[in-house]
Order: structure tokens, then C-alpha cells, then sequence
């Protein structure tokens, strides 16, 4: 392996039915539409409301974006849980271990998203202090706000919309 094959972001391959076969890295795998793996999570407070970050302005897919409140890629060699692990503490600074979280669903390209991924759910009525690599601001929204803010034209990454109405039940056509 080069160098500057070690320091690329190396994916688990999978097939259709959520199997390794084999590691792609993530340029490689966007330029082919390859099947990989990603988590996501959403931060809920005891109102109900997520908490919807803003993409950073520098980054590379959906730059200015709303997003999920966590996501990220399954690295090679990881589980789902580790990478939600990690991803959570690098972008929102908490510790997996320190607040209530649960698995809430499991889905896949059949399901109209981009990748397979497990969607989990944290609990916490404050506003973490998130990484400002990844996130420019944030704010709290119901489900069928931010839906409503989605449809009416605010930018939001690919996965965002068809998530929450898997996830939540809101804003099915």
C-alpha cells in the first residue's frame, strides 16, 4: 500500500444484502457507485425535537446543508456501532457511554436511500458543543418542521428528508 493510499478513508464493500466483499475507498466508491455503509442519528430533546445542524460551508458533499444530527461512514473493519461511537464523539464531542441512545431502524437502498445504514436515536435536551469542522450552527425542529423547511427550498443533505419520514412518520406524499 502507497502512502497516499493509507491516509485515503477505506470502505467496507458490500452487496445487496449487506455483506463484505471486499474495500473500496470512499473517492473510488462515490466515482463508481459502489454500496457501502453509513450511520446517522438524530439528537432528540424531551419535546421531540431534533437537533438539525448546518453543514460547514468547506465540505466536500452537500456543503451549507441541513443534516442529521450525527452521521458518517462505517469504516473498513468497523461495526455499525463503533462508527456511531466514534462519529458522535468527533462531531458532537459526547460520549456514547454518558447519555441514553437506542438503535432505531436499519435500512438500505431499497428503502430510497444512498447507502445501507442503521439510524439510531440520542436522548439529551442540551444543545451539544459540536465540531465546528463539521457544523456551522444548529437549531431544534420537530419532524414535520423540518420537513416543511426542507420542501420550502432550505438545502438539506441528500439522505435527510426520506430518513425522517422512514424514521418519524411525517410528510409522506
Amino acid at each position: 500500500m502507497t502512502a497516499a493510499e493509507a491516509q485515503q478513508e477505506w470502505l467496507d464493500l458490500v452487496n445487496d444484502h449487506d455483506e463484505v466483499i471486499g474495500a473500496v475507498t470512499r473517492e473510488d466508491a462515490y466515482a463508481r457507485g459502489l454500496t457501502f455503509r453509513v450511520i446517522n442519528a438524530f439528537l432528540v430533546n424531551r419535546a421531540g425535537q431534533l437537533w438539525i445542524p448546518r453543514r460547514t460551508a468547506h465540505k466536500r458533499l452537500f456543503p451549507g446543508c441541513l443534516d442529521m444530527s450525527v452521521g458518517g461512514h462505517v469504516e473498513r473493519g468497523e461495526t455499525y456501532e463503533q462508527a456511531f461511537r466514534r462519529e458522535t464523539q468527533e462531531e458532537l464531542n459526547l460520549n456514547m457511554d454518558d447519555l441514553p441512545w437506542q438503535q432505531i431502524a436499519s435500512f438500505g437502498p431499497r428503502d430510497g436511500l444512498s447507502a445501507f445504514m442503521h439510524v439510531y436515536e440520542l436522548r439529551r435536551d442540551d444543545p451539544p458543543t459540536f465540531n465546528p469542522d463539521d457544523f456551522s450552527s444548529a437549531e431544534w425542529l420537530t419532524p414535520a418542521e423540518l420537513i416543511r423547511r426542507i420542501e420550502q427550498g432550505d438545502p438539506a443533505k441528500g439522505d435527510l428528508k426520506r430518513l425522517v419520514q422512514l424514521c418519524y412518520g411525517v410528510g409522506r406524499a
